[in-house]
């Protein structure tokens, strides 16, 4: 008896099956951006399984990635993807960091957050005012696998000194781009996504785990 290949199409091309993962995240738009990169993949949101979050120990952003994505691994069986991405002031020393999503607070909207920041910033001279936003990303094939795969892709800027542009989120109203002329929050929602370090980062994680 002759089977059928369940991976051939009906034009008689064989496709491989696409790769189940899931993303430590319950941001649909975040599910939707790096869709569309990793075309190869069946991604689920971690919160289409559960709702818990895990708890960020690490003092760090690529030690709290790696504990999303155990965490999520762990509770739903399938690979999964973690993320943790912050932006980092020279001024602050580093701050908001590790804190950016709760820096006026433990349920701080982004337009509290960024008020906060214009205002520890008020006294911070032009020229002094460079910044970062840096995304870590760690891969894990099972729960308590020993070898994660992490990368790290910076994408640097400068804090403005008011609020422009309403396409963004987060920071993105006052993180200025000379090259560009325009804060985050005014570019183009596909330039900005080009531009991004989860994009940069997304792609150098996808060329290591294929």
């Amino acid at each position: 008896m002759i089977r059928s290949n369940p991976y051939r199409s009906q034009a008689g091309l064989v496709h491989a099956p696409r790769k189940k993962l899931v993303l430590a995240s319950r941001n649909q738009g975040k599910l939707a951006e790096m869709q569309s990169i990793m075309q190869g993949y069946e991604v689920y949101l971690q919160s289409e399984f559960f709702e818990e979050q895990a708890e960020e120990t690490g003092l760090s952003c690529m030690e709290n990635a790696i504990l999303k994505a155990r965490f999520a691994a762990h509770r739903t069986g399938l690979p999964a993807i973690g993320d943790d991405s912050g932006l980092f002031v020279d001024a602050l020393q580093g701050a908001p960091g590790l804190y950016s999503a709760r820096f006026a607070g433990e349920n701080a909207t982004d337009q509290q957050n960024v008020e906060k920041l214009l205002s520890v910033m008020r006294e911070v001279p032009e020229g002094h005012r460079q910044a970062k936003y840096v995304c870590t990303m760690a891969y894990v094939r099972y729960a308590l696998d020993p070898l994660p795969i992490c990368v790290s892709a910076d994408w640097p800027g400068y804090i403005f000194h008011e609020q422009r542009g309403d396409q963004g989120y987060g920071y993105d109203s006052v993180f200025y781009l000379f090259r560009h002329n325009a804060t985050v929050a005014q570019l183009p929602s596909a330039l900005k996504q080009s531009l991004s370090n989860r994009t940069v980062a997304l792609r150098e994680l996808l060329a290591q785990i294929d």
